[in-house]
């Protein structure tokens, strides 16, 4: 019992500390929330948009790489973002689709019923192409998307959202009749290893990516007019016109203010020069506004102390609910074995939903951020330490509760006393094993804005960066080690002694 008082007590401080934090971070009425996906144009774009409020007196967020589009543009209508960078193609085909808006005129009329606006193109069109390695297609002699219906064992790896969107691969092969079955949907950065090794020869790109010229890579002619045009805006909450007005009128500032020739140079030193999005940014602002802005840096030290007290946060306040909750769950399937076979089944079917699928499902009832992230922690912790309570408690050998109830001891003293204590060692193993599922688990949160060592990890994808990979996997690696040897190290005050030997 004293560890669950123990429990109990450390979950009520960290609640507490978690409203605190959350409230200040993620419901600040105040504060001007910039989003942006997790590939690069969009994030120095972000950080554009961000620097530019910034410069007007505002204290703007910039919550970076926070997945998809229909994360994006959720956390947009739901108001925990009011700003981010999108694209005329994805907004007609994928957001509206089936509203029939395709024009900028229709199209701004249709999001104005979802209560968003845009603002007009900021210079550039970055629309979906098929390429190809250059020596590949030139062997098979492809020049154009309909020349691969003659290629029918060629191997697409497309971007996972591609797979799905209304002018994704569906549509695409139907519209050029295309024959190929060995269709995978992978991350889009990966696609490009993909090629370069030869596992998959066609991949989707984006117009402006740096990549292009890097893999050497041919642009197939989209000879039939599929990709509509892709022309960069920024949506933003009507909102923000009567809360923050000084905001639009700076956001109006970039409408034909990048070139397509600029952006895909902004990219490539993202890409190849390894240069920070922030220093893109300002140097951007410098040279087409003469507006200086001091690009925020962080040092190594800091960046991984940052993102450890990220990550440290969704595991302590995840992992304590679960401990509290997952324990009684534990014992009532125990004391009462219909009940228990339904909370069991329960527990074993969350924990084989896909943990992003489980984030995804989340975002709809708590939004981005932490929320979401830590009720899917907690939800992942459960499995473990409720199966390792039930089977502890039932493998007691009957002569042991015949002997405790032989003392006269009642029900509630027997658990206390006798029962709990003699499987602690087994409730510690599984709170040992949801502890180290959680700390990995949790990397995934970067994808919804909870930031944690996830976020290094998808920012060194994006960047084709091995360094930053690492350093998020390995202190990842390294915490859910230190998790299980400080619970390691609890047996020796919460399991007794004669079961230790």
């Amino acid at each position: 019992m004293k560890i669950y008082l123990i429990i109990i007590y450390l979950f009520v401080c960290n609640f507490n500390i978690a409203h605190l934090f959350l409230s200040a971070v993620y419901s600040s009425p105040t504060a001007i929330k910039i989003g942006s996906k997790k590939f690069t144009e969009s994030v120095i774009l972000g950080e554009i948009v961000t620097q530019l409020i910034k410069s007007t007196g505002e204290l703007p967020v910039h919550q970076r790489e926070l997945g998809g589009t229909r994360v994006l543009w959720n956390a947009l209508i739901k108001g925990e973002i009011d700003i981010y960078p999108e694209y005329t193609g994805t907004i007609s085909e994928e957001i509206l689709a089936g509203e029939g808006a395709h024009s900028d005129e229709e199209i701004r009329l249709a999001l104005s019923n979802h209560g968003i606006k845009m603002t007009k193109p900021l210079g550039f069109n970055n629309t979906y192409a098929i390429g190809m390695k250059e020596e590949v297609a030139e062997k098979l002699k492809i020049k154009k998307i309909s020349d691969l219906r003659h290629h029918p064992d060629l191997k697409f790896g497309f971007g996972n959202e591609f797979m799905d969107r209304g002018d994704g691969w569906p549509i695409l092969r139907k519209h050029y009749n295309l024959p190929q079955k060995n269709v995978r949907g992978l991350d889009h950065d990966l696609a490009y290893r993909g090629l370069e090794k030869g596992t998959i020869q066609v991949i989707d790109i984006y117009s402006t990516d740096a990549k292009i010229n890097y893999y050497d890579l041919r642009l197939l002619e989209d000879d039939q007019t599929h990709f509509p045009a892709y022309n960069a805006v920024i949506l933003y909450r009507s909102d923000l016109e009567k809360r923050a007005p000084h905001v639009i009128t700076v956001l109006k500032k970039l409408e034909s203010k990048i070139t397509e020739s600029e952006m895909i140079k902004m990219n490539s030193r993202a890409h190849l020069g390894m240069i920070p999005e922030s220093q893109i940014a300002s140097d951007f602002l410098s040279a087409s506004f003469s507006l200086e802005t001091e690009p925020y840096e962080e040092s190594a030290i800091y960046r991984l102390l940052r993102h450890t007290g990220e990550h440290l946060f969704l595991v302590v306040i995840s992992l304590s609910a679960a401990i509290l909750i997952a324990i009684p769950l534990g014992i009532l399937s125990v004391k009462l074995p219909g009940l228990g076979q339904i909370i069991l089944g329960i527990v074993g079917i969350i924990q084989t939903i896909p943990s992003l699928a489980l984030l995804v499902f989340m975002i709809p009832l708590l939004g981005i951020g932490g929320p979401p992230a830590i009720a899917a922690l907690f939800l992942y912790s459960l499995l473990p330490i409720v199966r390792n309570t039930y089977t502890g408690l039932h493998d007691i050998r009957p002569q042991l509760r015949e002997s405790a109830e032989a003392l006269g001891l009642p029900p509630g003293a027997r658990l206390r006393l006798v029962e709990l204590p003699m499987v602690s060692r087994s409730i510690l193993a599984g709170i040992k094993t949801s502890a180290v599922i959680n700390v990995g688990t949790a990397t995934l949160g970067a994808l919804i804005g909870a930031g944690g060592y996830g976020q290094l990890i998808l920012t060194g994808i994006r960047l084709d960066n091995l360094s930053l990979i690492l350093q998020g996997a390995v202190p990842a690696a390294v915490l859910a080690l230190i998790a299980q040897g400080c619970f390691e190290a609890l047996e020796k005050f919460f399991v007794p002694k004669g079961l230790r030997l």
